[in-house]
């Protein structure tokens, strides 16, 4: 699944934004570095203070449309029913 990618307020890098559940217009910030700051004085990476925070998503969420070549049921004929076959 590709996610959709923000800004980030504070060091201005394209971040990725997971959707959070029950909005459909706000999501999470995944957790990055920030490229002022890429270590600590013991030399560990460290998070942009940003991470994990909300934001809104760049297109606002929407239901999935699914094309199908589904039939009319009105207009469908019938099919011929199948023979039973022996399972053992």
């Amino acid at each position: 699944m590709k996610l959709p990618r923000v800004e980030c307020p504070k060091c201005h890098r394209p971040t990725a934004v997971a959707p959070m559940s029950g909005s459909l217009t706000q999501g999470r910030l995944w957790r990055h570095d920030d490229a002022s700051a890429r270590r600590d004085p013991e030399g560990f990476l460290v998070s942009c203070s940003e991470s994990l925070s909300t934001v809104d998503l760049p297109e606002i969420g929407r239901q999935m449309v699914f094309d199908l070549d589904a039939p009319d049921p009105d207009t469908a004929h019938e099919s011929e029913p199948l023979d039973a076959l022996a399972l053992f």
